[in-house]
C-alpha cells in the first residue's frame, strides 16, 4: 500500500478528491451522467450533518466527494463564493494518521485539523488535515478499521445508474495545481520537505509555449502512486491560461484532474455519447502525430474522429484528451489518459492543447 516518500509519510495513493460546489445534487448528476460514475453514498441533514450535503461517486479506484452548503454561513458556502466549483481536498490513504500528521506538521505543513476519530456500526475512521496551496487541503485517511460506504455520517444510496455505455475510468493518474508567477519553487519545496516527494520532470517556458503565452511546470511524486504537477505562468505576449485561472479562482488551486483508462477510444466514445464536451484540435494535428508516432499501431481513424491526442517517449506512448471547463468559471477541467508504457505527460501535445485553450480564452475575451 505504501508509497516511497521515505520521510515517515507513506502514502497508499489518493483516497478521494473532494469538490466544494454550488449544488452538490446537480453536480453528482453531471458526473454520473457524463462520466459514468455511480453515486454510492450521501450525507446531509437526513444523516445528522447540518451545514452541508455530500455525495460520494465511484468508478474503478476513483472516488469523488461533491459537497454543497446547506448553511449559507458555512465554510463550504464561503469557499464557493470565492472560487466557484473547485477542489477543496486531495485526500491521501495512510496506515498511521497520527504519524503522517505529526511528520507533516513538524516539517512545516500548516495544521487544519488534528487527528480525529469518528465511528458507527461499521467501524472507526481516523483522519487529520493539513493545508497546502491556496485554500486546498490534504486529509490523511486510515480505513483499516472501517468497512462502511464512505465515512460515519454517510449512508448508502441507490441512485439509478445513468443510461449510456460504460466509460471504464480506472484510477487517478495525476492532479495538477496552478500557482502564481514566482511561487513554483516554493510549492515544489513544500512537497519535497513535507512529504519527501521527488521531482519527476520539469518543463520550462521554452518547452511549453505558443505564440501568445507560456508556462512552467514541475511534476512531483511520491515515487509510486501520487503524482502532482505544479504549474506557474511565464512571461508572454498575452494572458496565459494559468493567469486566467488565478484571476477567476482567486488563489492557487487545482487546475485539472487526470483519470486513467485502459481503453480511451471506448471511454471517449461513451462520454461523447453521454453529452460530455471536449476541447477540439484541428485536423492538421494528426498529420504531425502520424510522424511522431511512426511505427506505433493505433486506431488512427477513431482517434482523429474522437479528437484524442497521442504522444510518445522513450518508455512508450500515451493517448489523452481534455474536457472543456466543467464549471461556470474557466478554472477546472478533466483529462482522460491511457498509458502504454509512457511515464510522460504529452509534451508533444502541449502546443495543440494550449492553442485549443487559447481559442476558448479568446471567445471569453480573456486572451
Amino acid at each position: 500500500m505504501a508509497g516511497t516518500s521515505g520521510n515517515g509519510i507513506d502514502l497508499g495513493g489518493i483516497d478521494h478528491v473532494e469538490f466544494w460546489v454550488g449544488n452538490a445534487r446537480q453536480a453528482a448528476q453531471f458526473w454520473a451522467s457524463a462520466f459514468g460514475f455511480d453515486v454510492i453514498a450521501h450525507a446531509g441533514p437526513e444523516t445528522g450533518v447540518r451545514d452541508r450535503v455530500s455525495y460520494v461517486l465511484a468508478q474503478g479506484d476513483i472516488r469523488f466527494v461533491l459537497t454543497g452548503a446547506v448553511d449559507p454561513a458555512s465554510a463550504v458556502a464561503t469557499h464557493h463564493a470565492n472560487h466557484g466549483d473547485g477542489v477543496r481536498d486531495i485526500a491521501f490513504l495512510v496506515s498511521d494518521v497520527r504519524r503522517a500528521y505529526d511528520a507533516a506538521v513538524e516539517r512545516g505543513a500548516p495544521s487544519v485539523r488534528e487527528p480525529w476519530v469518528t465511528e458507527d456500526d461499521t467501524g472507526k475512521l481516523t483522519r487529520a488535515t493539513v493545508a497546502t496551496y491556496g485554500d486546498t487541503v490534504h486529509t490523511f485517511v486510515d480505513r483499516a478499521a472501517y468497512s462502511g460506504a464512505f465515512a460515519p455520517g454517510f449512508e448508502t444510496v441507490a441512485f439509478p445508474r445513468t443510461a449510456g455505455l460504460a466509460v471504464g475510468l480506472r484510477a487517478f493518474d495525476h492532479v495538477v495545481a496552478n500557482v502564481p508567477l514566482g511561487h513554483l519553487e516554493e510549492w515544489v519545496g513544500y512537497y519535497r520537505d513535507v512529504f519527501g516527494f521527488d521531482q519527476l520532470v520539469h518543463f520550462d517556458d521554452e518547452q511549453i509555449h505558443t505564440e501568445y503565452s507560456a508556462l512552467m511546470s514541475t511534476v512531483v511524486w511520491d515515487g509510486s502512486k501520487v503524482v502532482l504537477p505544479i504549474n506557474e505562468p511565464a512571461a508572454g505576449k498575452r494572458k496565459s491560461q494559468i493567469e486566467e485561472y488565478l484571476d477567476y479562482y482567486g488563489t492557487p488551486g487545482v487546475q485539472h484532474i487526470a483519470l486513467r483508462t485502459d481503453d480511451i477510444v471506448s471511454a471517449v466514445r461513451a462520454m461523447r455519447a453521454r453529452g460530455l464536451r471536449f476541447l477540439e484540435v484541428p485536423g492538421a494535428y494528426y498529420d504531425d502525430a502520424h510522424e511522431r508516432l511512426e511505427g506505433v499501431e493505433l486506431p488512427w481513424e477513431s482517434i482523429a474522429t474522437l479528437g484524442i491526442l497521442v504522444d510518445r517517449d522513450p518508455d512508450g506512448h500515451l493517448l489523452q484528451i481534455f474536457t472543456e471547463m466543467i464549471g461556470d468559471r474557466p478554472t477546472v477541467f478533466v483529462e482522460v489518459i491511457q498509458r502504454e508504457g509512457s511515464r510522460g505527460f504529452g509534451l508533444g501535445n502541449f502546443k495543440a492543447l494550449f492553442e485549443a485553450i487559447e481559442r476558448e480564452q479568446a471567445r471569453r475575451g480573456n486572451l
